[in-house]
């Protein structure tokens, strides 16, 4: 791995552990993290209340190339939903509600982050 690779996957490491703190401060019990099926990734999945949530978290250093929200395209949302499907099978769990939320982070340079969190996404 490059050094650049490595310290890319390092940045998405933080994201995701910033974006579960912030999710279970307010409430939501984490269920799994980057669980994977041959159709993906999930990166986070929760439980608020009675709604499992499928995660996407999107970190960034800089807006050089947008916001980390605008890497979420409607190709993404409708991959993060039959994830949900992948993963509420393998779990043999059915949920009254599905919801997707994205959390985004940006990395200001003191180390600081801004959270962006949508939930209910795409629906």
């Amino acid at each position: 791995m490059t050094e650049q690779a490595s310290a890319r996957a390092a940045l998405g490491v933080a994201g995701e552990d910033m974006a579960q703190q912030y999710l279970t401060d307010r409430g939501m019990v984490l269920l799994d993290r980057n669980w994977r099926c041959r159709e993906g990734e999930i990166d986070l999945v929760l439980r608020d209340g009675d709604t499992v949530v499928v995660c996407e978290v999107k970190t960034r250093r800089t807006r050089a190339f947008g916001d980390p929200i605008q890497a979420i395209t409607r190709a993404k949302l409708a991959r993060l939903r039959r994830l949900a499907g992948c993963w509420l099978a393998d779990h043999c769990m059915s949920a009254p509600c599905v919801r997707l939320d994205i959390v985004a982070l940006l990395q200001h340079p003191d180390g600081t982050y801004s959270v962006d969190h949508r939930a209910g996404v795409g629906q």
